[in-house]
């Protein structure tokens, strides 16, 4: 069905969170979003951070921008005949090797992939069910990636492919539990889907219900467990959701057409998902679009969405709000912890995080 997606604005914040018992060795954490020259005002949805040096955003109007070197200059690259694509995924793996999957109805849903950094794209996937609307992509490695869409006759649709994306094909959807009615996916900010090491993969929905569906062999075999996050509404439910490791993940989300209510907008899970907690958010952390762990630091979390953003020290499980404006989506490089956030008008900005011993 037809997405309900706003489109945000971004902001530039800094905090400080001191951690450590008394007479112990305290960490400061210093979380700086520094803004940086796109060159566009496309409303980005999808960023990759590869390292401290390369990454890639997409978004409306078949864009798709990639930095090489730390964000002093992005480049875009131009997908041929996607002028009217949306990209609201990236997948990248390096300077040169980058997947992007457009979310729209029909034959708008697409991935492409590029092997020589965005000078040629090769159209890999066309979706061909007429109710199909692809909302996310993500990849255990540079062969194996899982993609879904929005529910076709009563169950998730999920492509898989095992070859880079030379071959997808559909996950038998007996395999996969049953969805409500009203129950589909956000194409918000590319993190309504998330993988992890070992073959899990976790997936969430929103509308009439708020549930994330998880296969521990790369889509063999499914469960789906409930979550306390808001739902019942087209515009409510999860739109995010983050793992640390096999364990320990997060989901967040709320209602997006009533961004200001605060309360079962994060829940928590400490078993890989099969059961999930609500976060102590009341009154504090509102509609979220994308939540991150920060590498190198398994406590640090931070939540975006464009009108204001939140930070967790311990987990996800209490949260600090930040004054201004914020962004779309968020991510952190495999190699070291600093990042890159994007959203609307074209605005990107460099996540540093830095780490203070006292």
């Amino acid at each position: 069905m037809a997405k309900l997606i706003r489109h945000f604005v971004g902001v530039t914040f800094l905090l400080s969170v001191v951690s450590g018992w008394a007479g112990t060795p305290r960490e400061t954490y210093k979380v700086r979003f520094v803004p940086q020259k796109s060159g566009v005002e496309t409303s980005f949805r999808g960023v990759s951070a590869v390292d401290d040096t390369v990454a890639w955003v997409s978004g409306t109007g078949g864009t798709v921008l990639r930095t090489i070197d730390g964000g002093m200059s992005w480049i875009a690259k131009r997908v041929p005949d996607s002028d009217s694509l949306d990209f609201r995924d990236v997948e990248a793996f390096d300077k040169n090797t980058a997947y992007i999957l457009s979310a729209g109805p029909g034959g708008k849903s697409r991935i492409y992939k590029t092997r020589d950094g965005g000078e040629n794209w090769q159209r890999q996937f066309t979706n061909s069910f007429e109710a199909g609307f692809f909302d996310g992509i993500a990849f255990w490695d540079k062969d194996r990636g899982v993609a879904y869409s929005d529910p076709i006759d009563g169950r998730p649709l999920v492509m898989t492919t095992v070859d880079a994306g030379k071959h997808w094909a559909r996950i038998p959807p007996e395999k996969l539990p049953k969805v409500e009615e009203g129950e589909y996916g956000f194409a918000a900010s590319g993190t309504g889907i998330v993988v992890a090491g070992g073959g899990s993969v976790w997936i969430c929905t929103g509308g009439q219900a708020a549930r994330v569906f998880h296969s521990g062999d790369r889509g063999k075999s499914w469960q789906v467990s409930p979550t306390p996050i808001v739902k019942g509404v087209q515009s409510a439910g999860i739109f995010s959701v983050a793992f640390r490791d096999q364990s320990h993940g997060l989901a967040v989300g709320g209602d997006y057409r009533n961004p200001a209510q605060a309360g079962g907008t994060v829940a928590v899970t400490h078993d890989g998902g099969q059961t999930w907690q609500k976060s102590d958010t009341a009154g504090v952390v509102a509609f979220r679009s994308c939540v991150q762990y920060v590498p190198g630091h398994p406590e640090l979390v931070v939540a975006v969405v464009s009108d204001g953003n939140s930070i967790s020290q311990d987990g996800g499980l209490t949260w600090a709000n930040l004054d201004g404006v914020g962004y779309h989506t968020l991510s952190f490089g495999r190699a070291g912890a600093n990042g890159w956030a994007a959203g609307a008008n074209g605005r990107i900005a460099k996540c540093l995080i830095e780490t203070t011993v006292q």
